[in-house]
């Protein structure tokens, strides 16, 4: 009892926690490095509270609309600040005087009208600065960036930003990234980002090409990338804006979401060969309106330094008219990697493949390409020195063509054909001489034959129907069987030199001495997820006698393992058995019974000290304490709130009401068959009408006891009438009842009925006006 009085007591001073402690204690969760997550929590303000300890906050995504100057006074460490994702439009000019060693501030996606130096003058130790996705339509007159001198990323800009002048960055020299949202930029004054001498990721998003032009001019000799983005190339006449870009030093160029036509083509790639530095071309996202038939001829030197050739996901509606590039055959040769993913390429012109002389690296993944138009693209004389090609997520159906298509690659070495549609492979194929690497996985191979090549030192054969693996692969260093439907290890002899082969996901039965003793050269096995059942002696000898060094048995609880091994990654000669790991089934088994025991002796418990009428009663008090402790006079609607049981409405409805409510004046009862609102919770209604009521009226006998409509009627009474210390009860005997009858935990009831006077309704007539007189006195007291 005096537990639950101590749970009780808790409650009532928690709801009553001051509104700023309680939110201090909410936010503030920071973990061992005093990184505070304030995010998504619905704050208006920057909470109080905050310490010198705290050395990283996060408040994005809540609805703080000011930053006030004693807001972040105290926060004297912090090292990162985020507020992006906000509604801040104001922030007091002195509001970061305390941040001298902040290094990251985001105040990006919020309401700020405009930027003031003023906010960033203190923060010299600041690295990186994320403003972009306000409401500013420029920078100021001036730099507010002057004073951020350790700056080392920006990002700015949002699609009200039309403006940049002339000193807007100075006091900037060095960037690693500058990125500008400048989808409305209109007007930018020559010379604003010469200030800054080097950057090495210049993001860049515009839709005027002058404004762009301008841009670049400023950038000639300190952008190292340049990522142009959302800029459509579709004026030829407006092309020439961009030769300037031939003096540019920038060694790597992307284009991500732009358009170009069969016009602009042309004077773009002969401004992009044209520059001196340039390595590296990428295209991410892009249309191209046209099929490659260029109206002018591209007059272009090769270029002497571009070496890689980026493009996934273009997008050509009409793909399928697509030309063969002879325009740009003279260009190609010097191209050492190219990747061609996602962009419907279902044929590599023969001449095109011929010209790639200097190409090592060829990624054509998931585009169109069959097993007739792989052999032309892959002609005599095509890609002589290619190494690694990517041909996965096609549409290859013959194994036998396609290692015959690329037999005269002598240099390949990597291959994969992963995500194809090969299904029954024949018993003999031809490879590239020199084929280490080979990836068959996810290609609905239901059986390996001969086919595999015996000079692959890895083989990735992962996600197919493999019901065996019966290979002799004498070079096989690392062999991938995940995901299939083996039962049984590879046979040793066949693999000698295998270090490390991965075969989780199958349907492993059991593990033999013998079967592991035979892998001599062993370094990492990954067999989890199998469904064999492993002993401690297993164990044991796989760490002393197998000498695998590392092996990988994770889990998932659908599997049955006596003693998995959980050491996923770790040294197996360092693994300590413990007694969990070697009889995991016995002590599961035994911990559920223990548990099982335990709730069961709590309900025993709980049900003999009545815990569950406690724990209602807890609810009960604490919906009662929300409302005020007396209606107001005007609410009091009836004289009394009548409590009885059902087998006693025939004294009740038809003997004293009538007494009651055909008197003069006549008295206003609440009974719960006539005044309860239908549809509203029992529970509501009981407590609004004891609430209504003046007087409260226990109609008391052994069916009264009993009743379990009536006890919830004293639950929810309880505190709230017996706790005032007033008359507002009125007990009635109808029949003869000791207190004892009445349940012990309704401790107060039995004390009033041993303490103080009650009615008891006599069965003598002569005496039952006197009990209506003594009655109706008590209700109008």
């Amino acid at each position: 009892m005096r537990t639950w009085k101590v749970w009780m007591i808790y409650i009532a001073l928690a709801a009553h926690l001051p509104e700023e402690q309680a939110l201090r204690q909410a936010c503030l969760s920071c973990d061992a490095t005093q990184s505070c997550n304030c995010s998504s929590m619905g704050l208006d303000f920057i909470p109080s509270g905050l310490t010198g300890k705290i050395t990283a906050l996060n408040l994005a995504h809540n609805r703080i609309k000011l930053i006030r100057a004693h807001d972040l006074q105290q926060a004297v460490n912090l090292r990162a600040l985020l507020l992006q994702s906000n509604q801040i439009s104001s922030i007091d000019e002195d509001s970061f005087a305390s941040q001298g060693k902040l290094e990251l501030l985001d105040l990006s996606n919020n309401s700020l009208a405009r930027l003031s130096p003023a906010w960033f003058g203190p923060l010299f130790s600041l690295q990186h600065l994320r403003i972009q996705g306000n409401s500013y339509s420029d920078l100021g007159e001036s730099s507010p960036f002057s004073s951020l001198r350790n700056l080392n990323s920006l990002h700015l800009g949002n699609p009200q930003f039309s403006v940049i002048r002339q000193g807007n960055f100075e006091g900037i020299t060095f960037l690693s990234t500058l990125k500008i949202d400048g989808g409305n930029l209109s007007q930018y004054e020559p010379g604003s980002l010469k200030s800054i001498r080097k950057i090495n990721h210049m993001i860049i998003s515009v839709r005027r090409i002058d404004v762009f032009s301008a841009v670049i001019r400023d950038l000639l000799h300190s952008a190292i990338w340049l990522d142009v983005r959302k800029l459509a190339f579709s004026a030829p006449e407006k092309i020439q804006f961009l030769r300037i870009m031939s003096s540019s030093f920038t060694k790597k160029i992307s284009l991500k979401q732009c358009l170009f036509t069969d016009a602009t083509v042309p004077g773009i790639v002969s401004i992009l060969e044209g520059m001196p530095k340039l390595m590296e071309v990428e295209m991410k996202d892009c249309t191209l309106l046209g099929t490659g038939l260029w109206y002018t001829q591209i007059h272009a030197k090769q270029s002497q330094s571009l070496r890689v050739l980026t493009i996934k996901n273009l997008s050509i509606e009409k793909f399928y008219l697509f030309t063969d590039l002879q325009s740009v055959l003279d260009l190609l040769s010097l191209f050492r990697k190219v990747t061609v993913e996602n962009t419907k390429v279902f044929l590599v012109p023969c001449k095109l493949s011929q010209q790639l002389l200097s190409l090592e690296y060829l990624d054509l993944s998931a585009n169109l390409l069959g097993d007739q138009s792989l052999e032309h693209s892959a002609c005599q004389g095509a890609w002589p020195s290619l190494q690694t090609l990517n041909l996965s997520q096609n549409s290859l159906s013959d194994l036998k063509m396609t290692g015959k298509s690329l037999f005269h690659l002598r240099k390949l070495n990597l291959l994969d054909i992963s995500e194809n549609n090969f299904g029954e492979i024949p018993d003999v194929c031809e490879w590239p001489e020199n084929l280490k690497y080979l990836n068959l996985s996810s290609t609905q191979i239901p059986k390996l034959t001969r086919c595999i090549p015996s000079t692959l030192e890895v083989l990735d054969v992962s996600a197919n129907n493999l019901q065996d693996f019966g290979l002799e692969l004498p070079l096989l260093k690392e062999l991938y069987l995940t995901k299939n439907h083996l039962k049984t290890l590879p046979e040793a002899a066949a693999i000698p030199n295998l270090v490390a082969m991965s075969i989780s996901r199958n349907n492993l039965n059991s593990f033999s001495k013998k079967e592991f003793a035979s892998f001599k050269q062993m370094e990492l096995l990954d067999a989890s997820a199998n469904n064999f059942i492993c002993s401690c002696e297993f164990l044991s000898f796989i760490q002393h006698e197998a000498g695998i060094t590392q092996v990988l048995v994770g889990w998932p609880e659908s599997y049955i393992c006596d003693s998995p091994l959980a050491v996923r990654g770790a040294q197996v000669g360092s693994v300590s058995l413990s007694l969990m790991e070697c009889h995991r089934s016995f002590l599961v088994s035994l911990i559920c019974i223990l548990m099982f025991l335990f709730i069961l002796v709590l309900v025993v418990i709980g049900y003999k000290y009545h815990a569950v009428w406690y724990m209602r009663m807890t609810w009960a008090w604490l919906q009662a304490k929300r409302k005020p402790k007396r209606a107001p006079t005007k609410d009091i609607c009836y004289d009394a709130f009548v409590s009885y049981s059902e087998n006693d409405s025939n004294w009740v409805e038809n003997i004293m009401v009538q007494q009651l409510e055909q008197a003069c004046p006549p008295f206003r009862l609440c009974l719960h068959k006539r005044d309860f609102v239908p549809g509203k919770w029992i529970v509501d209604n009981i407590i609004d009408s004891i609430e209504k009521s003046h007087k409260t009226l226990f109609v008391l006998s052994e069916h009264f006891v009993q009743s379990e409509w009536c006890k919830y009627e004293l639950d929810f009474s309880h505190f709230r009438l017996f706790d005032e210390n007033n008359d507002a009860a009125i007990l009635i005997l109808l029949e003869p009842i000791q207190s004892q009858a009445i349940p012990k935990r309704f401790c107060k009831l039995r004390k009033i009925m041993n303490t103080k006077t009650y009615l008891e309704w006599p069965p003598d007539e002569e005496q039952q006006q006197m009990f209506w007189e003594n009655l109706k006195a008590a209700l109008k007291s």
